[in-house]
Formats: structure tokens, sequence, C-alpha cells
């Protein structure tokens, strides 16, 4: 039974988080097809399971969570050796409808590019932060680590994402 400050996920709202999702899952998998297929798969996990959460805020973390475990389960079973994003859709990936950064589409293009090239630990801090929008909180909280943890392997990963694109300009 729930806390009088808990409350449960409203469906309706998954609605309002599907365009972050669907980047933060391509950051992830590197395929247009994989990351509808990743946010599907979470928002079924999350629709068949429904959890108590303590306010709003709370949701899009929660969702990075679920989401993130699909991922892993499903990338237990393939192993790939790296993400191979496919170069015709980084500029469909970068924007979504009605997303008011249409401008840095090829720049986009470039951090999901070497975004390929990361650890998954630091791809999956990069995503929960810097795609996604979530604070170091919440990003420790949905990647069950320690706030320094994800400080330390962002400045990791965007040393690396900083070295990666600066030789390629």
């Amino acid at each position: 039974m729930p806390s009088v400050n808990q409350r449960q996920l409203d469906p309706e709202s998954l609605s309002d988080h599907v365009g972050r999702l669907y980047r933060a899952a391509y950051g992830l998998c590197g395929s247009t097809q994989d990351a509808e297929d990743l946010v599907q798969d979470t928002f079924e996990r999350v629709l068949r399971r429904p959890r108590f959460l303590r306010n709003k805020e709370h949701d899009l973390a929660y969702l990075m969570s679920v989401m993130r475990n699909t991922w892993i389960s499903k990338h237990r079973v393939q192993r790939p050796d790296t993400v191979a994003f496919e170069p015709e859709e980084l500029a469909a990936a970068a924007t979504t409808p009605g997303d008011p950064v249409v401008g840095e589409v090829i720049e986009a293009g470039a951090v999901y590019e070497a975004l390929a090239g990361l650890s998954d630990a630091l791809r999956e801090t990069v995503v929960a932060v810097d795609i996604l929008g979530l604070s170091y909180r919440e990003a420790a909280q949905a990647l069950g680590t320690k706030e320094g943890t994800i400080m330390s392997r962002l400045h990791r990963a965007r040393g690396q994402l900083a070295a990666v694109i600066g030789a390629d300009s």
C-alpha cells in the first residue's frame, strides 16, 4: 500500500517523455530500430508492473532506470563488441519533431558517433545526465551508483568525447 507521499506512475504521462527517452535509447543502442524497440520495451515493462513514485520529478529517473535495465538484459544476450551508429540515422536521432535544437543536428550527430567509442558505464552516464537531463542525484539513483561516481564518469566521458569531436573537426 502506497504512503501518502507516493503516487502511481500515470500511463498518460509516458508520452511526455518519448522524445527524450528515444534520444537516450539511441545513445545506448546506436540504431533507430533498436532505440524504438528499447523505448517500447521500457514502456511495456513500466505498464506491466506499475510502481509508486514519490513525486513527478522522479518519473524520468525511474524510466531511465527501467530503460537501462532493459538494455542491459538485451545487451547481455547479444553482447556486441561496440555500438555501431548508423550514419544516415544520426541526424534523425539528434532531433525529434518539434524539437527546438534543429540547428545543431551536425554537432549532435558527431556526439552520437563519438558515444560509440565510450565504455558502457561512461555512455550510460552521458545519456542520463547530458541527453535526458537528469541531475547527478537522479542519475546515480537510476544507474545504481553514487553521485561521486557519476561526476567522475561524466568528467572522463566528456573529456573523451571532446577529444574525439575535436580531432574530427
